[in-house]
């Protein structure tokens, strides 16, 4: 994030704990997609002309449920009425059920229409329609898939916009500033290309989680600027049929519009310091719980607080899964080691406690897989937002939240004092315990799965960390789009990651399986409330799971079996002895 984007995020937040994370080193490589490279790219930058103007494009997101849809898009003020969608199971409408929704002021010249459609079947296609400026569009054809068993596309940063500054094979220099946007002309071309390749490939995906950073512009409020990387974004032909958990990230964070592209479902509007562009949120599929948490919010009470909300509503889902954008536990050189660790000690715990299963994460443009991690038990201090005298947010710095002292991201090496302060910071993060074996395929396991996505665009790339984490067991950069597939059901949970080299998807990683054969207990009651340390929420670290108790009473049970057996032989020797 550049300076002058961290101004603007100052002006756009409130003060306390709202913490967009940035660092003042950009580490971006001059490693890209270049879409000029491809055969398909001379008619695109025509097609680029109409599409770069439209920001009606409508959006798709999951509902509550499986058997919801969520709708959004922009429409001219003053030429609607009422939102409305229409769904059919036949092209031609005549079944059509009619779903109607609200509006909302959007940027200048536009209101945000948001319509929810219900009682969706599996295995069933659909036909939808929308009203937009007082026409109904062509109808668009949604196909569901099973609820019990299927397949969500895992993508991390497509930062439409993010190649500003590079320099394609035609020797042009890409600018986001400038009418055009050149840059998010490049990455919109590239970010259809892994769409379109990736679904290729399994045709069969029921929904897309990103991991964040949908664009790259940071803009304040209800500034348009960043519309342009938003039509580019939306605008595939695939995701006309493919709805979308977007997670915010630091680029969406401070501006309005990802609020008003994106209906998401049970947004978490008790947040007591959410950023500009919205909440986290929830929503259930089949027997998964995914929980979306907006972690430029710096306030894990607030986290916690969703997380309690969401297991409370959705008790005996088989999986929980979690999206956030920074890389708690990532390996990417720009942000792993800096703020995207800030909340690690934080997290972790609570992680443990509510029995998160998986975290998908993105922000460092690079690849990793952890292995499964537990938080270690132990007492650690906990950081947020460092403060400059003004009461602007320090961007260099970090805080401790109990004593107010800063730690510095990236000392200078000449300075012992600051890199023994950068030391402290990084040893406190050292929060957790590998478990397991590190087999690649586990059954009941204890602790929790990281997975870090690359960018799914290319846009943007950063170097790994030079030295691999402990509780890293895989990581790649090898400078290609890349994107993971997830095949869940309610015994078995397993990802797949790709990149897209020559046009074809390469696996990069070995698949990852977790499978359960044990059903979950309820974590907490509805009625349980986030223990309370300093200005942060922070769960007790859990000292074990429902799994490990269902272990220890049947030990029990044959340790007490084998003391009866001893028992009774001993006895029956006693008497044959007498006799």
């Amino acid at each position: 994030m550049r300076r002058a984007a961290r101004r603007l995020l100052c002006g756009a937040l409130a003060a306390g704990m709202v913490f967009a994370a940035g660092t003042t080193v950009s580490a971006a490589t001059s490693h890209y997609a270049d879409g000029t490279t491809s055969s398909n790219w001379a008619a695109w930058p025509e097609q680029w002309e109409t599409i770069r103007k439209n920001y009606e494009t409508v959006s798709l997101t999951p509902g509550r449920t499986a058997s919801e849809l969520n709708f959004a898009w922009y429409s001219k003020t003053g030429a609607a009425a009422t939102p409305v969608v229409k769904l059919a199971t036949k092209s031609d409408m005549s079944d059509a059920r009619t779903f109607r929704g609200t509006t909302m002021n959007a940027i200048s010249g536009y209101v945000s229409n948001r319509v929810t459609a219900t009682g969706l079947k599996e295995n069933t296609t659909y036909y939808y329609t929308y009203l937009n400026n007082g026409k109904e569009s062509s109808p668009a054809q949604y196909r569901t898939r099973s609820f019990s068993q299927y397949k969500i596309l895992f993508v991390g940063d497509p930062q439409i916009g993010a190649s500003k500054g590079q320099t394609t094979s035609l020797g042009d220099k890409l600018e986001s500033d400038t009418d055009v946007n050149t840059a998010a002309r490049n990455d919109a071309f590239n970010w259809n290309v892994s769409l379109n390749t990736a679904l290729k490939a399994n045709p069969d995906i029921s929904f897309m989680i990103s991991a964040g950073d949908q664009i790259n512009k940071n803009v304040d409020g209800t500034d348009p600027g960043n519309e342009m990387e938003y039509a580019g974004y939306l605008w595939p032909e695939a995701l006309k049929s493919l709805p979308v958990a977007t997670t915010i990230g630091n680029h969406d964070a401070t501006n309005r519009s990802y609020t008003f592209h994106f209906n998401n479902p049970n947004p978490f509007t008790a947040e007591k310091s959410p950023t500009t562009a919205g909440n986290g949120y929830y929503y259930s599929y089949g027997d998964a719980l995914f929980i979306v948490l907006n972690i430029n919010n710096y306030n894990c009470a607030d986290h916690e607080a969703l997380i309690q909300k969401a297991v409370a509503a959705h008790p005996d889902t088989r999986w929980r899964i979690v999206q956030i954008h920074q890389d708690i536990y990532g390996s990417g050189a720009d942000h792993s080691e800096s703020d995207g660790m800030v909340l690690r000690d934080q997290l972790t715990p609570i992680f443990d406690k509510y029995d998160v299963d998986v975290v998908l994460q993105g922000h460092d443009h690079s690849y990793s897989r952890s292995y499964l991690l537990q938080g270690d038990g132990k007492a650690h201090a906990k950081f947020g937002a460092a403060k400059l005298a003004d009461g602007s947010f320090d961007w260099d710095n970090v805080a401790d939240l109990a004593t107010g002292k800063k730690y510095p991201f990236y000392p200078k090496e000449s300075d012992a004092a600051a890199a023994a302060a950068n030391k402290y910071f990084l040893d406190q993060n050292h929060c957790y315990t590998l478990v397991g074996n590190g087999s690649n395929k586990v059954v009941n396991p204890q602790g929790t799965l990281y997975m870090t996505a690359n960018s799914a665009s290319g846009s943007k790339f950063y170097n790994l960390i030079t030295t691999q984490q402990d509780f890293v067991a895989y990581r790649n950069q090898n400078w290609k789009p890349s994107y993971s597939v997830i095949s869940l059901d309610g015994d078995s949970f397993r990802i797949d990651t790709y990149s897209i080299i020559d046009g074809k998807p390469v696996e990069i990683d070995q698949p990852f399986t977790i499978q359960k054969t044990v059903d979950r207990t309820p974590t907490l009651s509805a009625s349980a409330n986030p223990a309370k340390t300093g200005t942060s929420a922070v769960a007790a670290p859990k000292t074990g799971d429902d799994k490990n108790i269902l272990a220890v009473v049947l030990l029990a049970a044959v340790a007490f079996a084998g003391l009866l057996a001893l028992g009774a032989d001993y006895l029956a020797k006693k008497k044959k002895a007498s006799h």
